[in-house]
């Protein structure tokens, strides 16, 4: 872009002009030079453990903000990062307990530290602090703890330092709670139960209910949601439902109520934050949600995320609430979580294009036209540089997030729609020369596709997904966004997947000058079967279903289409070196599969059938072939790998001038175990039960 601009320069300036522009090129040029001098020569890989590789990723062009910025971006960061007890305490009751406990044996064990032991417990640690609590962060199994239950007793006794024990109770107490709740396979085995024909509250061991059961969950907000409401409130989005007294009870989360004593910290940080907002439109937005925050009050909530998906002028924004229902079985309340960012501004050229022609998307979609909107409303999308990372964001992240999640607000006000391009970067740079496209890709010339174009691939996918699928299609009147019950997420994941994949092998694509040929869309279809069919399995203990709504998405979109293609031999299973490959042999064939399949889940979703989509779900995505799972991780395990990363956020470093903020350095610091200690210091105001 920068040498077509300076050729009409040439043609068309005097030479003065002319020379303040080459200075000025050059000058630009050699700025870019160095700052991808420091990017080659930085360490994103800081350390591996258990599944786990944990990475750091850089903030580029945040020298470049105004200092005012800089002050935003601190004290959003800071209310980032102020909420990480209460994604410790949603995931599992428990929790803040084994969490402190095991941080008080880190810092005051007078024993050996260099045991083989030893380093188990820490490895244990840190898979706790990674998964915030001691369930999977993906599988949503509990993890026990490699070394033994004796151990742990004689680490504990010890110890010295303050242990989270309760008013009158002593170490022995402490060790006959935490103890069976740590070495039980048994208690609690589940963050988040999705297996069909069971009590999914009850057998669910996330911190969203206690003493209730699914029906009577069901039955409360029944009697709550107004099913001819056309701006559907999210009931139960922020709260923790209980029985007390042989009576259901809304415990909300908000100054005042359930996790006050953190709020209050995020409230205070947003509130400097309004003092330096960019515009009246971006304190406007930062306002409501601290209305929200004291009251709790969801209609707040929604008039806060009209504000905030309307703000399309402002360079910083961020993410921070109770947003996604993942870690619900019923997809009804929300885990907290926070991302601060800003505008690449070149990058962004790329979404804003998808952005601008969101209408011929929606109208040239394969679904039923009843079921497309006619209007598609301000789609908005950029590719952003993530500053912070906080709550169920912290340390693994999204590489795409597309809010609000409110359906009638998607469709009245549209929505925000991110590409993370600072994190996309680092797990690409992190992942260089480790050997994996050599092992799973079936020639030299898939190979090199996905050298060639794998990345842009990825991220148009991403675009795609985020900007549009989410925000395409709408419900038929009167049917609830939560018909979908416990399938709605994978469902809702494989919808904006499926839109992302049929567009990506259309001519339209390359009259947009987004890809320059559609080998670009081969490439992803190349990688998204063969993680669907085979590689997401690194990720999934032998013997074990698919539990996670992404994966789930993925494995019902591959295994769907390859059963619906077998015919032709659209996608077809190989065979080379006793190795197993699936092959698309056909693209335009399965860009087709991907069109008919993207119709059916819109239908499903827009109609609110669930019977449907819960045969798909349970038919496709959850049962895994034994054989091919244990072959793909022995291929795996071959290579010493990690399928699953996270990372060491950069520190933001106010530079004061008596008690003013004048600027705000950033720091990249490479040890895992100082930032989880020092957040577990400065940033947890949980008690340990709430």
């Amino acid at each position: 872009m920068k040498q077509k601009i300076f050729k009409i320069v040439i043609k068309f300036l005097s030479i003065g002009i002319m020379s303040t522009m080459m200075i000025s090129c050059n000058s630009e040029n050699k700025k870019d030079a160095e700052q991808n001098k420091s990017r080659e020569s930085f360490k994103f890989l800081a350390e591996q453990f258990a599944d786990i590789k944990i990475m750091r990723y850089q903030i580029p062009g945040f020298d470049s903000l105004t200092a005012k910025q800089k002050e935003l971006v601190y004290y959003l960061s800071e209310a980032a990062l102020c909420g990480r007890d209460i994604t410790f305490d949603q995931n599992y009751k428990h929790n803040l307990l084994i969490r402190r406990t095991l941080e008080t044996i880190y810092d005051g064990y007078k024993g050996d530290k260099t045991s083989e032991e030893w380093n188990k417990f820490v490895t244990y640690m840190k898979r706790v602090w990674f998964s915030n609590g001691i369930h999977h962060h993906y599988s949503n199994d509990k993890f026990i703890p490699e070394f033994t239950n004796e151990y742990f007793t004689e680490l504990v006794k010890n110890t010295e330092g303050n242990f989270p024990i309760e008013k009158g109770q002593n170490i022995n107490d402490l060790l006959a709670k935490i103890v069976p709740v740590m070495f039980d396979p048994k208690i609690d085995a589940k963050r988040v139960n999705q297996q069909e024909g069971i009590d999914l509250v009850k057998s669910s061991a996330s911190n969203f209910y206690e003493g209730v059961t699914e029906k009577e969950v069901e039955d409360y907000y029944k009697n709550i949601i107004k099913k001819d409401n056309p701006q559907p409130i999210s009931y139960g989005l922020n709260s923790k439902l209980v029985k007390e007294n042989g009576k259901l009870v809304e415990k909300v989360y908000k100054e005042g109520g359930m996790y006050s004593d953190a709020i209050s910290k995020i409230i205070y940080w947003l509130e400097k934050a309004a003092t330096v907002a960019e515009n009246d439109i971006m304190k406007n937005h930062l306002q409501k949600l601290i209305a929200y925050y004291k009251t709790g009050d969801l209609q707040t909530w929604d008039d806060y995320n009209i504000l905030w998906v309307k703000d399309n002028d402002s360079h910083i924004d961020y993410v921070n609430g109770f947003i996604e229902v993942y870690g619900d079985p019923l997809g009804m309340k929300a885990t907290w979580e926070a991302v601060v960012n800003f505008k690449d501004i070149n990058a962004t050229k790329r979404a804003q294009t998808i952005s601008a022609n969101a209408q011929w998307f929606e109208d040239n979609s394969p679904v039923d036209s009843k079921f497309k909107k006619k209007e598609v409303k301000g789609v908005t999308a950029k590719v952003i540089t993530v500053a912070q990372l906080g709550g169920d964001c912290y340390p693994s992240t999204p590489i795409g997030i597309n809010l609000p999640n409110a359906d009638w607000i998607r469709k009245d006000h549209g929505s925000k729609s991110v590409t993370m391009d600072n994190i996309t970067y680092a797990y690409d740079q992190a992942a260089l020369g480790n050997g994996f496209m050599e092992e799973f890709c079936f020639s030299p010339e898939e190979i090199e596709l996905q050298k060639k174009h794998g990345s842009l691939a990825s991220n148009l996918h991403t675009d795609l997904h985020e900007c549009l699928g989410h925000g395409s299609g709408q419900l038929l009147p009167g049917v609830s966004t939560d018909a979908m019950k416990n399938y709605h997420s994978p469902l809702e994941e494989a919808r904006a997947d499926l839109f992302a994949l049929y567009y990506m092998m259309d001519q339209k694509m390359v009259d947009l000058g987004l890809m320059s040929s559609l080998e670009c869309a081969k490439a992803e279809y190349n990688s998204y079967i063969r993680n669907g069919m085979m590689t997401q399995l690194t990720r999934v203990e032998l013997g074990k279903n698919i539990e996670q709504a992404h994966m789930r998405n993925r494995q019902l979109i591959a295994k769907w289409c390859f059963e619906k293609g077998e015919k032709d031999k659209v996608i077809e299973k190989k065979t080379k070196d006793g190795k197993t490959f699936f092959v698309i042999n056909d693209y335009q064939k399965l860009r087709n599969l991907f069109g008919k399949l993207l119709a059916e889940i819109q239908r499903i979703k827009s109609t609110g059938d669930f019977e449907a989509g819960k045969k798909i779900v349970e038919t496709y995505a959850v049962k895994v072939d034994p054989e091919l799972h244990k072959e793909v991780k022995t291929r795996y395990e071959k290579l010493k790998l990690a399928p699953y990363g996270g990372f060491i956020n950069p520190v933001l470093k106010p530079v004061m001038e008596s008690d003013k903020i004048i600027d705000v350095k950033v720091e990249y610091p490479d040890n895992y175990i100082e930032q989880m200690m020092h957040y577990s210091k400065k940033y947890s105001f949980l008690p340990t039960y709430n």
